[in-house]
């Protein structure tokens, strides 16, 4: 599977963690920065890769920044893109099964590598469960379209 990767300077180390991990279990990585420790942006990478992923060019993104929390705010904002921040096994498959997830975000500065290793093969192993969770999908792609908005009701 190709899996498009992107990070700031504060998610560096993990990326680059992630993205070994990720070309040892025989996934084809698409590294789009940054590749230094300048201090960089973090909206540039999640919107990277969150194009990546909608256009097909990678069928999952993979982000980090210091929380997760800003690069997947950027990626969400990418039409069809799911970024979640995941904190551990459970979260991340969770985001996948419930969510439809297409990208996983992590918080260099609040997970450990092992831990953020073991959440990344949660999210790559978990798929969409659909059923009741389809309604929700559909409610969150209808956000994208600013026609749609006043069809949705609480």
């Amino acid at each position: 599977m190709r899996i498009a990767v992107g990070s700031d300077h504060a998610g560096l180390g993990l990326k680059e963690s992630l993205a070994r991990h990720l070309a040892e279990l025989g996934h084809e990585v698409e590294d789009l920065g940054t590749h230094g420790l300048d201090s960089v942006d973090y909206p540039d990478f999640g919107a990277a890769v969150g194009r990546a992923v909608a256009a097909g060019d990678a069928a999952l993104g993979v982000c980090c920044c210091g929380t997760g929390i800003g690069i997947a705010i950027a990626a969400n904002k990418i039409r069809g893109v799911r970024a979640a921040v995941v904190h551990d096994v459970s979260s991340a498959r969770l985001a996948r099964e419930h969510n439809d997830a297409n990208v996983v975000c992590f918080g260099a500065r609040l997970i450990g590598p092992i831990t953020a290793l073991d959440a990344l093969d949660a999210f790559l192993s978990s798929h969409f469960a659909g059923g009741r969770h389809q309604r929700r999908i559909d409610k969150i792609e209808a956000l994208e379209d600013a026609d749609a908005l006043e069809d949705l009701h609480p």
